[in-house]
């Protein structure tokens, strides 16, 4: 890493190598969602976490498997219903009775990365405990802390069909959520390259690019990326015209700021550059801020949606002329 706080030229072309090495590793068994596997790339290295609103049959379970198995981590998949335990999803302390004393049995967050399949099925209380282990990358039980994992990425899933027997995500847990996107249906000529194959699991052939070492030291390299004051202050302004938007209760709070910050670096740097500038910011708005607005029930009624709301902003806001890297 250079000396000084920005990285270095040459860095962010080793990042952008590693970065396409690691996409096009997922890619092989996510075929045609070039785009999906760069966002959990990024949303992976910014060390956050992404929520997918999906139907069933999209490849959710594959995505998490494939980013594991890319970066030699582990993987694990919840699968959320109404009778799961907060427990079930962090681990339980047991006695030992050969030992004769109590052990703790990690539960499954505590893996790289973690698929927690139809979070809205599951009640508040567990959410609840999936959510503190999420913000605070640790699990406390009987006074004692556990760590997660480095990576550690939480892959949830929603269903926006079928809505009988979900609790819907309260603000304050999709605000901790660092993207939202969904993985869709593949295009044709992909689905037929996937018939082709007519193999189950494409992400068990996968080997790994980078260790899960590596992982950390790209995103520490990531965050080095250089940031102007003319972009963080157009972030902080497209922020502030989401809270006044006509068709709004609630916009991007300072935690919303925050997140495009840290993705935007990831981004410029899987790019190539060590300096963000305007397009990533207007590339990232979608899937980093649309989860984050609370929408006004009229103006939803009347068809407003927050995508639209967002994209709006971005035509009107003026962006800065674009710069080079900051002095």
């Amino acid at each position: 890493m250079s000396s000084d706080n920005t990285m270095a030229p040459e860095q962010a072309s080793w990042f952008q190598q590693t970065f396409f090495q690691l996409a096009g590793n997922v890619g092989q068994a996510i075929l045609g969602k070039s785009h999906v596997i760069r966002l959990a790339l990024t949303c992976m290295l910014a060390e956050g976490h992404l929520l997918l609103e999906d139907a069933p049959g999209t490849g959710k379970t594959a995505l998490a498997r494939s980013l594991a198995a890319t970066v030699d981590g582990t993987d694990s998949r919840i699968q959320f219903t109404p009778d799961l335990l907060p427990s079930d999803v962090t681990g339980v302390v047991i006695y030992d009775q050969r030992a004769q004393e109590f052990e703790f049995r990690p539960g499954p967050i505590f893996s790289s990365i973690v698929l927690a399949d139809e979070i809205n099925r599951a009640s508040p209380k567990t959410q609840s405990a999936l959510l503190e282990v999420m913000e605070e990358g640790q699990v406390t039980v009987d006074g004692v802390t556990h760590a997660t994992e480095r990576p550690f990425m939480v892959i949830a899933t929603q269903n926006p069909i079928e809505q009988a027997g979900t609790y819907r995500l309260p603000e304050a847990q999709l605000d901790r959520f660092l993207m939202k996107t969904s993985i869709g249906y593949p295009d044709r000529n992909a689905t037929v390259d996937i018939l082709r194959g007519a193999r189950k699991d494409r992400a068990a052939d996968l080997s790994p690019i980078i260790t899960t070492d590596a992982v950390g030291d790209m995103a520490d390299l990531g965050a080095t990326t250089g940031v102007d004051a003319a972009i963080l202050d157009y972030i902080s302004r497209l922020c502030e015209e989401t809270r006044t938007a006509p068709e709004t209760k609630v916009g991007v709070s300072v935690r919303g700021a925050l997140a495009m910050t840290r993705v935007a670096k990831i981004w410029a740097a899987a790019q190539g550059r060590n300096y963000v500038i305007p397009d990533d910011v207007k590339d990232l708005a979608v899937p980093v801020w649309t989860h984050r607005l609370v929408m006004d029930p009229e103006a939803e009624f009347a068809g407003a949606t927050a995508e639209a709301v967002i994209t709006r902003l971005i035509q009107q806001v003026a962006a800065p002329q674009e710069r080079g890297a900051p002095a």
